[in-house]
């Protein structure tokens, strides 16, 4: 297949290594972090693609795209790209992101021929009781990924539309979307200050801010310092890469945080590094 571009964004590793894995079954592509060409010529309102076939490879974040994706999907230029697909991971919740990127593609003329869903590890530590996966768990998941991956690629490669729906939504979930849509707007515009903070078993090791995909962690006399006016990117690396498990939620009104009694979780396949790569790869 000749010109495929497969942009990724990933906080713990799920993303990274569905990518990764896509690459091996198409092994012209190329993978593309979303965070580096952000990064990149930050002043252009237009990123460019050559590619004839585009695809996003992300985590579902409060039931929608995560705030660098959509920031990327504005500024991508895709006049060259006649198939364009998605595939999206999460912990199990319905979700309105393939509706959301359709939205944003139908300005430009464009929509998405597939797109489909992947159920992963979770990577939120919020909830009383919350565990990461048992290995024999992680064996199950990555099990099911393969398979999906080998028919996913098949589609992909004979350009086929397929457009996986999840279950009929609810009244309820029309709500819901709505409400979710105010959140993400919430804090796509600053909603995220305050958010996380560090707790005396912060040895200074600086991890939390190598893996910070927005660049909002800057280590100040060895602690990490979450800077007001960066908008935090709410992928959970520094929650969740932190060796010492000194980052933490805050507990607001309505939401109460558990990430001080539970354990963490990132993906197997994906270190620190792999994360923190994002932010320089070049294109």
């Amino acid at each position: 297949m000749r010109g495929m571009e497969i942009y990724y964004f990933s906080g713990t590793g799920n993303s990274l290594h569905i990518a990764r894995e896509l690459q091996k079954r198409i092994p012209e592509a190329d993978i593309i972090p979303v965070v580096s060409l952000l990064n990149k010529d930050t002043n252009k309102d237009t990123i460019e693609t050559d590619a004839e076939v585009a695809g996003f490879v992300f985590p579902i974040h409060r039931m929608t795209i995560p705030i660098p994706l959509k920031k990327f999907l504005k500024k991508l230029d895709l006049k060259s790209a006649t198939y364009i697909f998605a595939i999206a991971t999460r912990a199990g919740t319905r979700h309105i992101a393939f509706s959301e990127i359709d939205d944003i593609l139908k300005k430009r003329g464009k929509n998405l021929n597939s797109y489909f869903t992947l159920n992963m590890a979770c990577n939120d530590p919020r909830d009383k009781g919350w565990h990461p996966a048992a290995d024999e768990e992680i064996e199950r998941i990555e099990s099911e990924i393969q398979m999906r991956l080998n028919s996913i690629r098949k589609i992909i490669v004979n350009r086929e539309n397929c457009r996986e729906e999840d279950s009929d939504p609810t009244p309820a979930d029309y709500l819901l979307e709505h409400l979710v849509r105010l959140g993400m707007a919430y804090s796509e515009h600053g909603g995220t200050e305050d958010y996380f903070y560090s707790d005396s078993k912060c040895t200074g090791c600086g991890v939390c801010e190598k893996v910070c995909l927005s660049g909002k962690i800057k280590m100040h006399d060895k602690k990490p310092v979450w800077h007001k006016g960066i908008n935090c990117f709410l992928c959970y690396a520094c929650l969740n890469y932190c060796p010492a498990h000194s980052i933490q939620i805050k507990s607001r009104a309505l939401m109460k945080s558990y990430t001080e009694e539970n354990d963490r979780y990132c993906h197997p396949y994906a270190t620190a590094n792999d994360i923190a790569e994002q932010k320089d790869s070049p294109r």
